[in-house]
């Protein structure tokens, strides 16, 4: 991996070409070129292996959006190390979880970092996590804000820069067997406890640069940005390998979408002419909340392809997204996939007819379905178990020292197949149409429902921003609708704004659609990559505790 990411293009014209395109929310940049990243990664897989990491040796990372997570994680792959990159928002107990299950023997941590003109202390957090940690051996501290003290380190603490100094800018590849490991990633636990996902080396580079190179048609002058977080599957997948593998410059971002203010992402977009952008649709409905204002002050006109992942994105959120940020010119690539996938499953390639809304087909050599509870096709239109009927070439090959779980939850249900956990639908023209996961489906009056098409009913309304909803217990229908609005500036959720909604949501969905209740809300619990976290707010209306929250934005 790190040879065809890395070692390739130093001798070819690539060279001197940007790699890694480092951008904060504070306007600062850092440009690695491919020849400069090269040295970079040599230097730290020679600091890795003389604290005496060998092959298959787990390293972590609790660092911010920054080029040393990118440095570490490739010197881990360099020297045929398994790396598990923990996201820098989690709490103590979460980090320390994931680090005593992966048995990591180093860790590599930052002082902090910023977040919307605030500096959070990563060190302190991880000073915490390493009391309850034995296996670690080392901690290596990058200096990464001005405005913490970088005390005095002590014990098994090393500094980022001094362990490099001096290293040479040459390393030699560790031979790599296909099905040797790559990295360990646990799941956001948007379901709960978090799983910890293991991806081996050859499958996945081919299927994270393949659908990169058709999905995002990749091209020798693209600069692409994906504003995903690096401790998701998306980082790991586009924002670093799959852009390196294909030898493009990968834009990373260390900010939020709406700090200093709502144009920051249109402000990268002008100023370094992206010309391919890859974000979530909870991100879009975000900033749809202030119009149009800010997309017409930048000059998007070098965008040529645009992307959605994480959850389904609502036609609405899709028909903004065209018009203001791709100027009704760009198609989008509304992407379905998995931590567990590796890589894109479902989506439209440049040249698809797109219906807002819908993921469109599987992507050429994957193979779906819909079916019913025992696996057979269910009628076009119906709703039922998404399902890969074959092999892919990134799919994840277990649990981490959980083989029974990961038979139990993926195979065992519907054999032979590969079960997603989602709902969808097929149409008469074959597109796919993501209802959500199983568990957040409705059932009311002997009728099933995706949350995904009452929430998009709900934003189709000019007084709504974004929705969720969960199911709640009705004595005659089974369940009922409980919806959690955020409504746009100037509308308040009175008499007849509540029959206005009622009356709109059936029209969309159908008699169906019995709404129970309706609660405004400032903001939706979700993870950083997008996903809205129901059994939160089902646990919250329930009164009962609301588990681990520490991978929620907000």
């Amino acid at each position: 991996m790190a040879y065809n990411a890395v070692d390739r293009w130093i001798n070819t014209e690539k060279r001197n070409q940007v790699a890694i395109l480092y951008v904060n929310e504070r306007g600062e940049e850092k440009k690695l070129s491919y020849y400069e990243l090269y040295r970079e990664v040599n230097k730290m897989a020679n600091a890795l292996k003389n604290l005496g990491v060998k092959k298959g040796d787990a390293v972590s990372m609790y660092l911010p959006m920054c080029p040393e997570l990118i440095i570490s994680m490739l010197a881990c792959t360099k020297i045929g190390a398994v790396h598990s990159v923990v996201y820098s928002g989690l709490s103590v107990g979460a980090f320390v979880e994931r680090m005593n299950n992966a048995k990591v023997k180093i860790l590599i941590t930052a002082d902090g970092t910023y977040r919307r003109g605030k500096i959070i202390n990563l060190k302190k957090i991880s000073d915490e996590a390493m009391l309850q940690c034995p296996t670690v051996e080392t901690v290596i501290v990058v200096k990464h804000t001005d405005e913490i003290e970088m005390k005095e380190l002590r014990g098994k603490e090393l500094s980022y820069d001094k362990l490099i100094e001096g290293e040479p800018g040459e390393c030699e590849c560790e031979p790599m067997d296909a099905e040797d490991p790559l990295f360990l990633l646990y799941t956001s636990g948007s379901t709960g406890k978090p799983k910890g996902i293991v991806h081996t080396t050859g499958g996945y580079m081919v299927g994270v640069s393949t659908t990169l190179k058709n999905i995002f048609d990749i091209q020798p002058d693209d600069t692409y940005w994906c504003t995903a977080d690096i401790g998701w599957i998306t980082g790991h997948s586009y924002v670093i390998y799959g852009p390196l593998l294909l030898g493009t410059t990968t834009v990373v971002y260390e900010g939020a979408p709406d700090y200093p203010d709502p144009g920051a992402w249109w402000k990268i977009i002008e100023k370094y002419g992206i010309t391919k952008f890859y974000t979530a649709p909870t991100a879009i409905r975000h900033l749809m909340r202030f119009g149009d204002k800010y997309t017409r002050i930048y000059n998007l006109s070098t965008l040529r392809i645009l992307g959605t992942v994480g959850e389904t994105i609502n036609p609405e959120a899709w028909m903004w997204f065209y018009k203001n940020v791709g100027k009704e010119k760009t198609p989008i690539m509304d992407t379905w996939w998995q931590t567990e996938t590796g890589m894109h499953l479902i989506s439209p390639l440049p040249s698809a007819y797109l219906k807002p809304g819908s993921a469109t087909k599987p992507v050429p050599g994957v193979f779906a379905d819909v079916v019913d509870e025992k696996g057979n096709s269910v009628p076009l239109g119906t709703g039922g178990h998404l399902v890969i009927t074959k092999p892919w070439p990134a799919m994840f090959r277990t649990l981490y020292e959980d083989e029974e779980k990961f038979k139990d939850v993926y195979w065992n249900d519907i054999p032979g197949v590969y079960k997603a956990g989602d709902m969808a639908r097929k149409d008469k023209d074959g597109y796919f149409w993501i209802q959500g996961r199983s568990d957040d489906i409705l059932k009311i009056a002997g009728h099933r429902i995706g949350t995904s098409e009452v929430e998009s009913a709900f934003v189709s309304h000019p007084a709504v921003v974004e929705a969720a909803v969960i199911g709640k217990a009705d004595p005659i229908k089974g369940e009922v609708i409980k919806a959690f609005l955020i409504l746009k500036e100037g509308y308040q959720l009175k008499t007849k704004l509540i029959e206005e909604l009622n009356a709109h949501v059936r029209y969309e969905l159908g008699p169906v659609a019995v709404i129970g209740e309706l609660e405004e809300v400032d903001s939706l619990p979700k993870t950083r990559s997008g996903k809205i976290m129901r059994r939160i707010l089902r646990a919250r209306d329930k009164g009962e505790d609301v588990g681990d929250t520490s991978t929620l934005e907000e």
